[in-house]
């Protein structure tokens, strides 16, 4: 039960606080080129070759804050069951990669099935 807790704590604050810096951030800036798009998008207009000109640029911003925030949150409850601190931070070093690209790939596929990618 506590775990659960944990996470959904966890999940909220880090929503919130990434809402906060990113998505209100990116949103701000309207004029193309002034924007810096955040990293998520960078990372998916080269991987996925997202079209962000069809994109919904605050749905896409949306959908990373959650699932960045939900990437975050499993990896904190996971590594806190564990009580060495050096376990701790050897799973965070080995798990945050292939996590973060696991749950991108799932946005990439969602941005195909959407049709926000270039025709290539």
């Amino acid at each position: 039960m506590e775990e659960i807790i944990l996470f959904c704590l966890c999940y909220l604050f880090i929503f919130v606080v990434y809402q906060i810096f990113v998505v209100s951030k990116a949103k701000k800036k309207n004029d193309k080129k002034e924007r810096k798009d955040p990293v998520e998008i960078q990372f998916l207009v080269k991987r996925y070759h997202l079209d962000i000109k069809k994109a919904n640029y605050n749905q896409l911003l949306q959908i990373i804050a959650i699932v960045s925030s939900l990437d975050i949150s499993l990896l904190v409850t996971f590594v806190m069951l564990f009580d060495s601190l050096l376990i701790r931070i050897l799973l965070i070093v080995l798990f945050v990669i292939p996590v973060i690209l696991i749950s991108y790939h799932f946005v990439g596929n969602f941005c195909k099935k959407k049709g926000w990618i270039k025709n290539v």
